[in-house]
């Protein structure tokens, strides 16, 4: 994986000495296209049908968050909906909306985290 490096000051410390960091240079997007094609190629399936199997699931996992699951997708990890909400000195003062700030929580799997440490870093001109 290429990188570069980049300055940049600490926020909590705007007096301080800028330092340089380590930023990951995007190599683009894959789309679900792309991915079926990929896909197909070391299974028994069409990309047709590959593609027709992503489409449902980006179609499921938002259904079975909204209805409170998580979505364990074994080896690459857990999607799982977070919120935040104002405060309230008594439940019955309570109304949905003052909630907010609804999130979707990646949690990698081990085995996802260990394909993530074998990665190798070259640093780009």
């Amino acid at each position: 994986m290429k990188y570069r490096l980049i300055q940049k000051a600490n926020p909590l410390e705007p007096d301080s000495k800028r330092k340089w960091y380590a930023s990951p240079i995007k190599s683009g997007t894959i789309n679900n296209y792309q991915l079926s094609k990929g896909i197909a190629s070391k299974s028994s399936m069409t990309r047709g049908a590959v593609l027709n199997v992503i489409e449902n699931l980006v179609d499921e996992i938002p259904r079975y968050l909204t209805e409170g699951y998580s979505v364990n997708l074994n080896n690459l990890g857990t999607l799982r909906l977070s919120l935040s909400s104002k405060g309230v000195s008594k439940p019955e003062d309570f109304y949905s909306d003052n909630i907010s700030n609804i999130r979707v929580v990646f949690t990698p799997s081990p085995e996802f985290k260990k394909t993530l440490q074998s990665i190798e870093f070259e640093l780009s001109e």
